[in-house]
């Protein structure tokens, strides 16, 4: 059983801004992937693989039940395989903040949606958000609550623009550049990160008046302001913002900061050399950095595995 296989993803701008209207902008990342498969003879982590999926199963076949909007599945088929073995097989790290659930939500939903959506029909914004809505429910078994981009995003392969809530498109990138010197990149913290409880206190913070602001008047303007300049091509604005974008993270979220990288953070903004943001909800697995000169981070951050995910 070769599955076809589901890429991660990088949101690129708008984690915690989406939750209150900001733009964002999530692309596929095709170094990781995953793929629905069935072994003879499973190893301990596809063991551990299986029980979740068995569990998950439960959570869609209650969603079923319960919920009159959610798609009808091939219930018994996701339970006969599920019962045969069947595992997610993965090399996207988990809690790191390139959608490891969300590729193997899309999986489930690709192999299992009867009357599903699929990647080939004219995607309309309606049934971009359909399916949002859909894979936000399935995937609300790991967070607590999801938005359902990160299985939209693998299930799509497609960069994907998110203006609101209730309006995404899929978007065109401008293509990277082979000659420049600029890069975005992600910087391995480490530390596996867990979503929920970075949510929370997210949400915590939303109570304060002086939170909610902060987050309005400069956390969405600049993430906005990124989203627009990274589409349109304009490397020195997206530079000029993201590093407002940088300094309002670390002043504001530094719960969400691994307590070690808040110098080297604040070591980026003082040189310039290079400019970190989180990647995703944060508390451990990847930054996400942005250089106008790649060598010149490389050597600030010799310390430290970096991934290139996109040349300016």
């Amino acid at each position: 059983m070769k599955g076809p296989l589901f890429y991660s993803k990088i949101l690129l701008f708008g984690e915690y801004g989406i939750i209150k209207d900001s733009k964002g902008l999530s692309i596929p990342y095709n170094f990781y992937n995953g793929a629905l498969q069935i072994s003879d003879n499973p190893t301990t982590d596809q063991q551990t693989s299986n029980k979740n999926l068995a569990r998950l199963t439960a959570h869609i076949d209650l969603l079923m039940q319960e919920d009159t909007d959610f798609p009808a599945f091939n219930i018994d088929d996701l339970k006969a395989d599920v019962a045969a073995g069947m595992f997610f097989d993965s090399s996207i790290p988990q809690g790191y903040g390139v959608g490891s659930s969300g590729a193997l939500v899309a999986s489930i939903y690709d192999k299992y949606a009867i009357d599903k959506i699929t990647v080939l029909e004219n995607l309309t914004r309606e049934k971009l958000l359909i399916l949002k809505v859909i894979f936000g429910k399935i995937e609300s078994f790991f967070h607590g609550k999801s938005s359902g981009l990160d299985p939209l995003n693998s299930y799509l392969s497609l960069p994907i623009l998110i203006n609101s809530k209730e309006d995404i498109e899929s978007a065109d990138i401008p293509s990277q550049s082979t000659t420049g010197k600029g890069a975005v990149f992600l910087l391995d913290s480490g530390i596996v990160g867990e979503t929920a409880p970075m949510v929370n206190i997210f949400m915590e913070s939303m109570k304060q008046e002086g939170f909610r602001s902060m987050l309005k008047n400069k956390f969405v303007k600049y993430t906005d302001m990124c989203v627009d300049d990274f589409l349109s091509g304009d490397v020195k604005g997206l530079f000029g913002n993201v590093k407002k974008l940088s300094h309002t993270v670390l002043h504001n979220f530094k719960p969400m900061i691994p307590a070690q990288f808040h110098e080297l953070w604040k070591n980026g903004l003082d040189t310039g050399d290079y400019y970190l943001k989180l990647c995703g909800s944060g508390g451990g697995g990847y930054i996400l950095g942005f250089t106008e000169d790649l060598e010149k981070a490389q050597d600030s951050l010799k310390d430290y595995k970096l991934e290139v995910v996109y040349n300016f």
